[in-house]
């Protein structure tokens, strides 16, 4: 996973050292070829929006502990059962599949896992599951007529005695694991047991212990009389090596490549085996007929949406990335991390692409995300973060769902998605939504507490039906998506307050700071400090109307400080109850400290910030509220009842800011600022009493 970051903070030293700096590329778009060599220290400056929506989620399977082959002191490897995918039985039956790391494969029947098969005793000694985060039993793949002819395919690591055994394809130098794909081939398809015969179709060999054969899988969009039907995929990684090789490069050699082969075929070197003979490198000189795209450091799900391959592919640098993968593509690893140069032999930055960059043939990601490293962590350290590829839902029970890519950061456990269709080669890059996740009860929770851990090693699959299932290794369990829920959606419609511009209907601090011109409520001088905990210097408190306990709050605010002031801000203050209780949202143009552009609570103590946006690692909130000197449009959204806050800016359909609080569940609103200047009009609040 995602190692080599550049901190951001970097960019002081780069300064003072002279070094000219190149503008950093916009996430929504794919870069243009720039001159300058100078190091892009944000690659994406546009961080995945947290969305107002959110996944309800009821745990579905709960399985063993399983231990890793050999035992290992890794706590990485140390999880409850280290369940690595989710897929349907093609059999009609609604089973589900799910291999463990560890050795075993598990049939789920309504939620009940049952042993199927144990792959890691059928090959043992030479079985291991504790050399790298991905080794063991990695996957299972089911022949799309598994009902009728009881084929599917499963990979595992073997080493030891096994590396003695002739790989099919050309290995890396210094080779010490094996992976290997079997063809297992069950003598009742129906039965919960697996009993019948099996044998090799093709065995790979790795110097490293990480990036091996990562997934296997069929087209599954694809039918009888297809030439691609039964034909199957395999993502092999680059063993590790790409960072000090071009084996990702290098078409003579498996490792950093998509293959794709015919397992009932024979035309390969070895019979067990076929090539087809549509695959795109068929014929080129020095070039092996089984890839089918090439240039992957870690390829590590993907799935199809019709056509379409959609790969996840994890980074080495700072690129986590989405592909629209096709024949004979080469993702640019490690000439290109994302849509920027990685060189080898720096390993700190990130490069401008080059002029002639076009006539490369490179192909870039349809969606991306960057580290974003705290400052200070070392540029190869591993900054925690490594995508997991998804699906583009197309099931039935979820219709907010349908048409986006659903994926995850299957270390922070992020739960993410794009729209399908704005994931198009060539074009801007698309924007990347966070999902927000509500367990059955309707509480708002992070995947790390239905983990019970920081690591989150989350991961996502299907059913028969095309519905979303999220599984964590670090607890074993699987949870069902069983719809979604809006954020901050509660009932605020009892009462609506409106007219209430005047200086009969507002209480301010300071009076003589305040004008009331028409339709206006103007803060014309700015405040200063008070004694007291740390609050908003200046505001004024709307008295017009009743204590409100729901509350939409709709108005539109101007900044009159100048574009020149860079802490420039105002405030909408709810939940107020007195001057040393309540909430405000504070809408700046700066976003880099702690008290500017965020959700906070003021409860007889010093301001505190409760945003989601806020990464104080980074510090860095969301993206800054009022830039300009214009009026916008603000609407903040209070649920009492719930705790949780949304503010918007402008009428986008997802929120700036959101925050879950308690604290107060009645009281006023209110205007102002720190030591700014602006004003508000139109005030509206629909509201519902406490």
């Amino acid at each position: 996973m995602g190692c080599g970051n550049l901190p951001k903070f970097r960019s002081l030293f780069l300064l003072f050292a002279g070094v000219a700096l190149a503008a950093p590329f916009a996430s929504t778009t794919a870069p243009a070829s720039i001159s300058q060599d100078a190091p892009i220290l944000d690659p994406i400056t546009d961080n995945p929006v947290v969305s107002g929506l959110g996944l309800v989620v009821k745990e579905y399977a709960s399985f063993p502990k399983s231990e890793p082959t050999p035992p290992t002191g890794d706590p990485r490897l140390d999880r409850q059962a280290r369940i690595n995918y989710l897929s349907p039985v093609p059999d009609r039956s609604s089973r589900l599949a799910v291999p463990d790391l560890n050795g075993k494969l598990y049939l789920l029947r309504n939620g009940q896992p049952r042993e199927y098969l144990d792959v890691g005793a059928t090959f043992a000694p030479d079985f291991v599951s504790s050399r790298g985060l991905g080794s063991g039993f990695g996957f299972v793949a089911f022949h799309p007529e598994f009902a009728r002819n009881g084929r599917f395919y499963t990979v595992h690591t073997e080493w030891g005695a096994a590396l003695t055994k002739p790989t099919d394809l050309p290995t890396q130098s210094g080779t010490k694991f094996h992976g290997v794909i079997t063809e297992w081939t069950a003598s009742d398809p129906t039965a919960d047991a697996f009993a019948g015969t099996r044998r090799e179709v093709i065995r790979l060999g790795y110097s490293g212990q990480v990036h091996g054969i990562q997934q296997i899988g069929f087209r599954t969009t694809a039918h009888r009389g297809d030439t691609d039907y039964g034909q199957l995929y395999i993502a092999s990684g680059d063993g590790g090596l790409g960072v000090v090789t071009d084996d990702p490069q290098n078409l003579a050699i498996p490792q950093g490549k998509i293959l794709r082969i015919d397992p009932r075929g024979t035309n390969s070197a070895s019979g067990r085996y076929g090539v087809p003979a549509s695959n795109p490198f068929i014929g080129r000189p020095g070039a092996l007929g089984e890839i089918w795209a090439y240039g992957m450091r870690d390829p590590h799900r993907f799935s199809w949406d019709g056509r379409r391959m959609l790969l996840g592919h994890i980074g080495e640098h700072e690129i986590e990335a989405v592909y629209d993968v096709r024949a004979g593509d080469n993702l640019g690893w490690n000439q290109r991390e994302g849509h920027w140069v990685f060189s080898r032999t720096d390993r700190c930055n990130l490069n401008p692409l080059p002029a002639d960059d076009a006539s490369l043939g490179y192909t870039y990601p349809v969606a991306a995300y960057d580290h974003d490293p705290p400052p200070g962590l070392p540029c190869t350290a591993d900054s925690g973060h490594a995508i997991s590829g998804g699906f583009v839902y197309r099931g039935y029970d979820v219709p907010r769902l349908r048409g986006k890519y659903v994926f995850a950061d299957l270390v922070d456990g992020r739960v993410m998605y794009a729209e399908s269709r704005a994931m198009r080669r060539g074009q801007p890059l698309a924007k990347i939504n966070e999902l927000m996740v509500y367990d059955a009860t309707g509480k708002r929770v992070k995947t790390s507490e239905l983990a019970g851990h920081s690591r989150v090693d989350l991961r996502l699959g299907t059913d028969a039906r095309g519905e979303l299932y999220l599984l964590s290794k670090a607890n074993g369990k699987i949870w069902k998506v069983v719809g979604t829920r809006q954020f901050a959606n509660c009932r605020t419609n009892g009462m609506v307050v409106v007219n209430t511009a005047g200086a009969r209907n507002w209480a301010p601090v300071t009076p003589a700071k305040w004008q009331f011109p028409g339709n206006e409520v103007v803060l014309a001088e700015a405040g200063v400090a008070r004694p007291g905990p740390r609050r908003p210097f200046e505001y004024a408190v709307l008295t017009k109307g009743p204590v409100v306990g729901n509350v939409r709050i709709d108005a539109e605010v101007r900044l009159d400080a100048p574009v020149s002031v860079a802490n420039r801000d105002v405030i909408i203050v709810f939940g107020h109850r007195s001057d040393t209780e309540f909430y405000y949202a504070h809408l700046s143009s700066d976003n880099t400290i702690y008290p500017h552009n965020g959700i906070f609570v003021v409860n007889n103590a010093d301001r505190f910030r409760l945003d989601d946006q806020w990464k104080p690692a980074n510090s860095i909130g969301a993206k800054p509220a009022i830039t300009d000197e214009a009026w916008h449009r603000i609407r903040v959204t209070h649920c009492a009842s719930t705790g949780e806050i949304a503010v918007y800016v402008d009428g986008r359909a997802d929120p700036l800011i959101t925050a879950v609080d308690k604290t107060f569940t009645s009281g006023r609103t209110g205007f102002g600022s720190f030591d700014n200047t602006g004003r508000l009009r139109h005030l509206t609040l629909t509201a519902t009493r406490p």
